[in-house]
């Protein structure tokens, strides 16, 4: 068994697509030894993978950048505040205004310069993302084939290629350009009060979250669908074959139905092992992103909720929408992966379905 399994291994190309993916992982996870992970993950027994420490050390950093950004945005705002107070007891309205708008272009410099950063963070995730899926889904359908699972293989194959790349190039240059005109829009509407389009940076906020799960259930439906359809044809034919094997080949009929057996029972294991490798190294792909996103949008949150005592509302309200904008961006992020691991599980569970029927 283990013969077959490395020669296996070699012959299909593991060893490459392993050491391809540890770039990956490099910046979530440096010390993560992906070729140990895989032989650990063949004998059922996968051990702690991600460092805990370096989880929380990443936590740190981001809170400490999270927490500088704030107090520039809060100090800001107390000098505002203190020279409005000035200006208005001097009984001067317009150069209160122009405070005003002084205090608005720093804060939206500010913000803006911040969220760009992590739009580009996020792109090149999502990038990351499609490029190793494309180096995994070949690998995927070649131990596939090696089960058996031909016609499940031909109709994985299209499909999943076809959505990933769809579904990355659809997030990176529309959703996300649609959030930035969202934000735009916002920004225009806190300008002043005698411009109120707010309920347009909610509507196409709200739009954004309905398209990703209306992508996210036409994918996993798609691939369950085609793929539980055509597991089942190829446990029957897998079934006829071997006993045809066994039944007409004389005295070594028996012998090669079970020497098959081995063969695609080890394609097996591999082909569970590498989607296993899979799930992991999306999740250290993403893993950087969502707690950088989750920490701005918890401090942005934080910052609205302390600024409001001392801000003006349309100061507060723009930090606010703001807050949400890394909310679907967190969502983006995780929609991605989650359904990319779900699209790998069903791979894995489809073929499974196949040989138990045999």
């Amino acid at each position: 068994m283990d013969e077959i399994l490395s020669s296996q291994t070699n012959a299909l190309g593991i060893n490459e697509f392993l050491n391809s993916a540890k770039k990956y992982t490099e910046s979530s996870f440096p010390n993560l030894d992906i070729s140990k992970m895989f032989s650990e993950s063949i004998s059922g027994n996968i051990g702690n993978a991600f460092e805990i420490s370096n989880i929380g050390n990443i936590f740190l950093n981001e809170i400490g950048t999270a927490i500088g950004l704030m107090i520039s945005v809060v100090v800001v705002i107390i000098i505002h505040s203190i020279f409005k107070a000035i200006i208005e007891n001097l009984g001067n309205s317009s150069s209160s205004k122009v405070v005003y708008f002084v205090q608005y272009l720093i804060i939206v410099t500010i913000i803006t310069s911040s969220f760009v950063s992590i739009l580009d963070v996020t792109k090149e995730s999502i990038r990351d993302i499609v490029e190793f899926m494309n180096l995994l889904i070949p690998l995927m359908i070649t131990l596939m084939l090696t089960t058996g699972t031909i016609i499940t293989s031909s109709v994985v194959q299209p499909i999943l290629i076809f959505m990933v790349n769809f579904i990355g190039m659809f997030i990176m240059n529309f959703l996300i350009p649609l959030l930035l005109v969202a934000i735009t829009i916002s920004i225009i509407s806190n300008i002043s009060d005698k411009i109120q389009i707010d309920r347009l940076s909610k509507f196409l906020k709200s739009s954004i979250v309905w398209i990703l799960g209306i992508v996210l259930t036409i994918f996993s439906c798609t691939l369950s669908l085609e793929g539980t359809l055509s597991s089942s044809v190829d446990g029957l034919t897998g079934k006829t074959a071997k006993a045809a094997v066994s039944s007409f080949i004389p005295v070594v009929g028996k012998i090669l139905g079970d020497t098959v057996d081995s063969v695609i029972g080890c394609g097996n294991v591999l082909k569970n092992s590498v989607g296993i490798i899979g799930v992991f190294i999306i999740t250290g792909i993403v893993l950087i992103p969502i707690i950088r996103v989750l920490i701005l949008w918890i401090a942005f949150k934080m910052t609205s909720a302390v600024c409001e005592v001392v801000a003006d509302v349309k100061i507060v309200k723009l930090i606010d929408q703001i807050a949400d904008s890394y909310k679907i961006l967190l969502a983006i992020l995780i929609s991605v992966s989650v359904m990319f691991i779900i699209g790998i599980t069903i791979v894995l569970k489809i073929t499974n379905s196949a040989l138990m029927y045999r």
